[in-house]
């Protein structure tokens, strides 16, 4: 089984309302799908969006960076390919698409499904937040409220640099809705004096965790606030590779990692992740961009393979699309998720 043909389409999902954070504005979800066929007839696909605020990555920069590299895969075996890919220097999410579907090929190859390939042994039903985009207070208290009468229950609250409209929004949402739980991401945008008085002044209130509070490569600050704050701090733009969150771990920078594909290769790459995690008892997040349904396939699949470890899963792109796709190999009601047993 040998590769015989990759091709590329750029594909767009328009979203129920916009995706609104402290980085970026968005409408529609933008991807680069990619089809890799073998000479067998077996073919599997892979996707990848662009996110440049976070990998620096751009719809045409994915579709480059995967052309350069194809010729080399072609004539090769999935793992073989999956060897070539990781050796390269491409982007991180066009890494990530190439090697999603190399992997579901090499399933495919094995003769199993995928949640036999994962090691799935725990079919039981999770859970994704949802994300509350950032807005005006009002707005926020009533997106919220909205996704509490649909069964949501989880709630990523995405937060900007105006640190005042973060502390009343957060105090809003914690007072108008008590049995919420609230997780708090500010994306990068604040300074360190800025957290430290966000801290103080929601110190009252019951939070799950407060997501990359400060820009990225800021680990000192980040320390700082981990050391401070009573809830737990989450590294998410801070780590993208195992590297990575080795140093974070290890120096106690922070007290959780959000793991997501795009930033780190691939589900190959996550799954190192997760061992070490799972090895060093470090409770993790499995995150995500705003993607198609097949790179939501991916880490789902890694949710359920790795539910001891992962206690937080923010996969709702699902739930922002206008409709729901038919690629989905699970099915979302609220924010619950279950395998759809016709496709397993």
């Amino acid at each position: 089984m040998k590769i015989e043909e990759i091709s590329l389409t750029q594909e767009k999902i328009p979203l129920k309302t916009p995706f609104i954070t402290a980085l970026r504005e968005v409408k529609d979800v933008e991807f680069i799908r990619v089809k890799i066929l073998c000479d067998n007839g077996a073919f599997a696909y892979g996707e990848a969006p662009a996110t440049k605020a976070v990998t620096g990555e751009t719809l045409e920069s994915i579709k480059q960076n995967i052309t350069q590299l194809q010729n080399l895969l072609i004539g090769h075996t999935p793992q073989e390919a999956l060897s070539i890919l990781h050796a390269s220097g491409i982007g991180s999410s066009a890494k990530a698409a190439l090697d999603m579907a190399l992997l579901f090929l090499t399933a495919k190859m094995n003769n199993q499904n995928l949640d036999t390939y994962f090691g799935i042994s725990d079919l039981g039903a999770i859970k994704t937040d949802i994300t509350i985009s950032l807005n005006a207070e009002q707005k926020m208290l009533l997106d919220a409220k909205k996704a509490l009468r649909e069964g949501k229950d989880i709630l990523k609250v995405k937060l900007g640099s105006d640190i005042m409209h973060a502390v009343e929004v957060t105090k809003m949402l914690s007072r108008e809705l008590p049995h919420a739980k609230l997780l708090i991401d500010a994306n990068q945008a604040w300074s360190l004096k800025d957290s430290l008085y966000y801290l103080r002044e929601v110190k009252q209130y019951t939070l799950e965790l407060i997501e990359q509070p400060v820009v990225a490569d800021d680990l000192e600050a980040l320390k700082k606030i981990t050391h401070a704050s009573s809830v737990p701090i989450l590294a998410d733009e801070a780590v993208f590779t195992l590297d990575d969150v080795k140093r974070v771990v290890e120096d106690d920078y922070a007290d959780m990692i959000n793991i997501k594909l795009m930033k780190c290769g691939g589900v190959t790459k996550a799954i190192e992740i997760l061992e070490y995690a799972r090895d060093k008892n470090v409770v993790c997040m499995l995150g995500s961009m705003l993607e198609g349904p097949y790179s939501i396939n991916a880490a789902l699949y890694l949710a359920f393979a790795y539910r001891d470890v992962i206690r937080y899963v923010d996969l709702d792109s699902p739930l922002l699309y206008k409709e729901l796709p038919t690629e989905l190999d699970f099915n979302y009601e609220a924010n619950t998720i279950t395998f759809q047993p016709a496709l397993r």
